[in-house]
C-alpha cells in the first residue's frame, strides 16, 4: 500500500508546506505542462514511453508491463540517488504521473519501503488540472484589478515589475504565457507556455497574493497562442483603468531593450509574418535595416505604421493617465494615486 494526498490539501497549507512535487512523467510531458515548481524525475524517456504505450494498446498489457520494468530497472539507481537527496531537504516527497497510475504508484511503494516519506498525488496531473479549472474562476472573482494600458513601448511591463518590487501584488500575464502578445512577442523568449501551463501560472500568481488589489497589464484576449479565460478577461475589463503614455524616444528605447539582443534572425522571421499588413517593400527594407543594425528606424516605423493604429481604435475610458519617462518614478506615482483613491 501507499499513501495518497489530494492537491486541495497542499493548496490550503501553502505557508507551512515543506514538500516537493516530483513529476515522474516523460520529459516531453513535463515540458508541455506540469504543476509549477515540480521537479521532473522521469521513470521513462520519451521514446520508451511511446514504445510501452504502443505495445499496451496493440499487443498486450502484460508485455507492456514487462518492458516497463526492464526500462525502469536500469534507471532506478539514478532515480534513488536524486530522491535520497530530496529526502534530506523536504519532509514530504509527493510523486505524480498523468492520472496517478502505475508510474507514480510503483515509485511511491518502492520508496516507502525504503523509509522515505513518499506520497502519491491523488489522480495525478489530471486531477490537479481539474482542480485548477474548478477554482481559478472563483479566485478571480475575489480580485480587484488595476489594469495598465498603453501603446507599445510605453513601459507597462517594466512598471509592473517595479510595482512588484515595491510590495504590490501583480499578475504578469505575459510572463505566464512567456510571450509579449504582439506579432514579435516571442522574440528572444524561446518556446511559449501551453494554455494549461499558462493557466497554472495565473493561478499561482493569484493564490499567492497578499491583498485583493492586483496590478495587471492590459492585453488583448490572445497572448500568442494562449487565450485569457473569459472570466479573467471580463474581470480585467471591469477593473480600474490606468493609461501609460511616453515619448517616442522612450518607447523606442524600451522596445530596443526588450527585443534586440542577438535576435536578428528571430526579428526578421517575425517581420515576415507581417507582409500582408505592411507590404513586401516595407518588410524587405526593414530586413535590410536590421542587417545593418539600424534598429531604431525599424522600431519607429513599426510603432507609427503598425502598433499605434492597432491600439488607437479602442475607445476606452481611463481613471488616470501617467506619463512615463522613468518607470521607478511612475510606479511610485501610481501607488500614491491608488492609495489616495481607494
Amino acid at each position: 500500500m501507499y499513501k495518497t494526498i489530494k492537491y486541495e490539501i497542499l493548496d490550503k497549507d501553502r505557508k507551512n508546506a515543506n514538500y516537493v512535487l516530483i513529476d515522474v512523467r516523460s520529459p516531453s510531458e513535463y515540458k508541455a505542462q506540469t504543476i509549477p515548481k515540480a521537479i521532473n524525475i522521469p521513470l521513462f524517456n520519451d521514446e520508451e514511453r511511446k514504445l510501452i504505450g504502443t505495445i499496451y494498446m496493440q499487443e498486450s498489457i502484460e508485455k507492456a508491463k514487462k518492458i516497463g520494468v526492464k526500462y525502469a530497472a536500469k534507471r532506478l539507481p539514478n532515480i534513488y540517488h536524486k530522491i535520497s537527496k530530496l529526502d534530506k531537504q523536504y519532509s514530504k516527497l509527493i510523486f505524480f504521473c498523468a492520472r496517478g497510475g502505475l508510474r507514480s504508484s510503483s515509485l511511491v511503494s518502492l520508496f516507502m519501503s525504503l523509509g522515505i516519506n513518499a506520497f502519491k498525488l491523488d489522480g495525478g496531473y489530471k486531477a490537479y488540472r481539474k482542480y485548477i479549472n474548478n477554482n481559478l474562476p472563483s479566485l478571480v472573482k475575489k480580485v480587484q484589478f488595476v489594469v495598465l494600458y498603453g501603446n507599445a513601448g510605453t513601459g507597462k511591463t517594466d512598471i509592473l515589475k517595479i510595482l512588484k518590487k515595491k510590495g504590490m501584488d501583480i499578475l504578469n500575464l505575459e510572463g505566464c504565457a512567456n510571450h509579449r502578445g504582439s506579432a514579435l512577442g516571442s522574440v528572444g523568449l524561446g518556446e511559449q507556455n501551453t494554455q494549461k501551463m499558462f493557466e497554472s501560472l495565473v493561478y499561482e500568481s493569484l493564490i499567492n497574493r497578499k491583498t485583493d488589489l492586483v496590478f495587471v497589464e492590459g492585453e488583448s484576449r490572445r497572448i500568442g497562442n494562449d487565450i485569457i479565460p473569459t472570466y479573467l478577461y471580463n474581470a480585467m475589463g471591469n477593473g480600474i483603468n490606468i493609461k501609460i503614455e511616453a515619448s517616442m524616444e522612450t518607447r523606442i528605447n524600451n522596445i530596443l531593450k526588450d527585443y534586440v539582443h542577438n535576435t536578428d534572425k528571430e526579428l526578421i522571421s517575425s517581420l515576415n509574418l507581417l507582409r500582408s499588413h505592411l507590404g513586401d517593400r516595407n518588410i524587405d527594407r526593414y530586413t535590410e535595416l536590421i542587417n545593418r543594425h539600424e534598429y531604431e528606424k525599424v522600431i519607429q516605423e513599426l510603432i507609427v505604421k503598425y502598433y499605434d493604429p492597432l491600439y488607437e481604435y479602442k475607445n476606452r475610458k481611463y481613471n488616470a493617465i501617467f506619463y512615463n519617462e522613468k518607470s521607478k518614478n511612475t510606479s511610485q506615482n501610481i501607488i500614491n494615486w491608488v492609495n489616495a483613491n481607494q
